[in-house]
């Protein structure tokens, strides 16, 4: 499965913001700060104008949204939700000093598991290990009242038994998601994508699953936990009504039901198709769905809703719930549409083998959206671009959306104002006037391409189906797409096409990928630990193989100034040419389906770390003070009655991120504690 969600690189530390925006002068972005994390408020522009319909079908989808919360607990690790309920549990409950110091780290660590989805960090995967005492802990848990515990999970010695060596035994459960080389990777990792299987058993079950011959292959085990029953037998739990997580799926019908009542004649029948795949679990509904879903290019409203990207699964098969609902900001997607509709251009031109490229470019539609309200794995932590579908076969056939999501980040870049990256990070001052001058423009325009040419471009070999390059896909995947990005960022066809002013625009970029993949991003990691994530890697692999490939002409250089490491890109030309080399080789490995290739690729320049370099890294950005991950809490999208009659919705901007949470978990919590 292809994978295409492009997380938020360095939460926009490169900012220069050129978004046309009304915002009140005293707007707080920023409302909350916890360990490494900024909680953020982002606005929806233009929402008061639209027409009463369209209102009722985001306020209808939003809910929709809201409702798959516990999904993404459940499936992140096994025990998240007996965690939470009993972490808000004591929350709600507490009588004691508020400045306690053990009590103010259970409200961190309370704070980050909310962000997280889970006990494990969001981005580097970690299990987090609470600061306070395993005593201090159960003595909370002995003073909360039975009704405020999720005792639907057992008693209470056996909800302590479960949840205190989960937390607290830092040998249990230690990752989410581990793909180290030579473990088995099912075993190892936390998620509840499987359950009592091993590695071995799970790529046999759909290795005999799979028809080769088919042209329209079905992506096996993107809804399902996959465990065995009383017998034995492997088997899967299908996540649909009725099924697994049947009691969150039906709040979530519910809703999907209502907004089909008031939307257009095209979205009807897209929605009506995702409630059927809902209902059945049928993954040909699911693909049913998407071709309607990525034919619907003109509609003011869309959303994602669904089980969809597969980054939290070692094997790349079962896909988080996520959910996002967004109004197009026409303007802005003047910018996507001019890159579309010269798509045919930029894939005949593309730097890899003719063998490789598309002879004709389908249905790549991209525009530029503002959301509306997050949901599952796009909440708190939401992606920056979207191309989606994942299928390979409908991309061929049908083609694919793209999205930019332009008020995610403009918040970021009203957030990360005056943080002081670019003078402690960038060595020379041209490179800070273009990144100060250009960045923003480049970020969005590398988004724009890597989402709406880059995952759709070139073909598969004959033969290949898709998935050979098994747990290195993702990675191999969204280098591919960033090199397609990076190459063109550099081609007088983006002035031609009046995207950019001048090739300052790629010298910004290329510079600041560069210190990111190599440096900065390290900020975000352990010291000591390997980068895991699949986007790092894929950052870390670029710029360490141009780097190694360049050395010989000097093209990247390593410079020390008082003390400190800095990364200077010498000749940007020559580094055009080596991102344009490196798309060739990645694009034949996922082409041909060359697993040892990419993974040799990968384990060579995407994992591991310099720890000097590291701990520098480390200590220079936690002087900044400033954190390295953001997130968002969402409005809230509030109907005006008049009687039993919606008739008119509005947006309420909410100032605290604990009232947002409490209020989704009681409102918004639908599974059982066991699921």
């Amino acid at each position: 499965m292809k994978k295409v969600l492009l997380l938020i690189m360095m939460t926009s530390i490169f900012a220069s913001c050129t978004q046309e925006q009304q915002t009140e002068s005293d707007f707080q972005w920023v409302i909350d700060r916890f360990d490494d994390v900024k909680v953020i408020r982002y606005q929806v522009p233009e929402f008061d104008a639209l027409p009463l319909e369209q209102k009722l079908m985001v306020y209808y989808l939003g809910e929709a949204a809201k409702c798959g919360r516990d999904i993404m607990f459940d499936q992140n690790f096994k025990y998240n939700l007996a965690i939470r309920r009993t972490l808000e549990g004591i929350y709600t409950n507490y009588m004691g000093d508020p400045n306690h110091e053990e009590w103010q780290k259970v409200v961190k660590y309370l704070k980050k598991v909310w962000f997280a989805n889970g006990i494990h960090h969001h981005y580097s995967m970690d299990k987090f290990q609470p600061e306070f005492s395993q005593e201090y802990f159960v003595k909370l848990v002995e003073a909360t009242p039975d009704e405020a515990l999720p005792l639907d999970f057992g008693t209470r010695e056996e909800l302590l038994a479960a949840i205190v060596p989960a937390m607290f035994d830092s040998s249990l459960y230690a990752r989410r998601l581990d793909q180290s080389e030579g473990v088995d990777m099912i075993t190892a990792s936390a998620n509840n994508y499987y359950d009592g299987v091993t590695q071995k058993e799970v790529e046999k079950f759909y290795a005999d699953m799979i028809d080769h011959n088919d042209p329209q292959p079905i992506s096996y085990g993107l809804n399902s936990q996959l465990t065995k029953d009383a017998s034995g037998k492997v088997v899967e739990r299908v996540w649909k009504q009725g099924g697994m997580y049947g009691e969150a799926i039906d709040k979530i019908l519910y809703w999907l039901e209502k907004a089909s009542e008031v939307t257009n004649d095209t979205q009807k029948p897209i929605i009506d198709a995702l409630c059927e795949y809902y209902r059945s679990g049928n993954l040909r509904d699911f693909d049913k769905y998407n071709v309607l879903w990525v034919q619907d290019v003109e509609s003011p409203i869309d959303f994602v809703n669904g089980f969809i990207e597969d980054y939290g699964d070692p094997m790349g098969r079962k896909a988080s719930w996520e959910a996002n609902v967004s109004l197009r900001s026409d303007e802005a997607t003047k910018r996507t549409q001019i890159i579309s509709e010269n798509a045919q251009w930029f894939e005949d031109n593309s730097p890899i083998n003719p063998a490789f490229r598309k002879p004709e470019v389908k249905g790549v539609s991209a525009k530029v959206i503002n959301v509306a309200m997050l949901g599952g794995d796009c909440y708190p932590a939401t992606p920056i671009g979207i191309n989606l579908p994942n299928a390979d076969w409908i991309r061929r056939d049908y083609g694919s959306k793209s999205v930019t999501i332009d008020n995610i980040t403009y918040a970021y870049d009203q957030a990360a104002k005056g943080n002081g990256f670019d003078e402690e990070f960038i060595l020379r001052e041209e490179d800070r006037a273009r990144i100060n001058e250009f960045g923003s423009l480049g970020d969005n325009l590398h988004t724009d391409l890597h989402e709406c040419l880059g995952h759709g471009s070139g073909q598969l070999a004959p033969g290949t189906k898709g998935g050979e390059l098994k747990n290195y896909g993702s990675t191999l995947e969204e280098a591919r797409a960033d090199l397609f990005g990076l190459y063109y960022l550099g081609d007088e066809k983006l002035v031609e096409l009046g995207l950019v002013p001048s090739l300052d625009v790629a010298k910004a970029q290329y510079a600041s990928y560069i210190v990111n993949g190599m440096m900065t991003q390290y900020s975000r990691i352990e010291l000591g630990k390997d980068v895991e994530e699949a986007h790092m890697r894929n950052r870390k692999l670029i710029a360490e193989w141009c780097y190694e490939k360049g050395k010989a002409d000097n093209v990247i250089e390593w410079v020390t100034e008082n003390g400190k490491r800095y990364l200077v890109v010498n000749d940007f030309d020559k580094l055009r040419e080596l991102f344009g080399q490196m798309l060739y080789e990645v694009q034949r490995i996922k082409s041909e389906g060359d697993f040892e290739t990419g993974k040799a690729l990968v384990e060579n320049y995407g994992v591991k770390i310099d720890p000097e370099l590291h701990k520098e890294v480390l200590e220079r950005y936690n002087a900044l003070n400033i954190e390295p991950f953001g997130g968002f809490i969402n409005p809230e999208l509030v109907p005006v009655m008049k009687g039993d009659k919606i008739v008119d919705v509005k947006v309420e901007y909410v100032d605290s991120y604990v009232d947002q949470m409490l209020n989704y978990s009681k409102n918004y919590s639908f599974l059982p504690t066991r699921n």
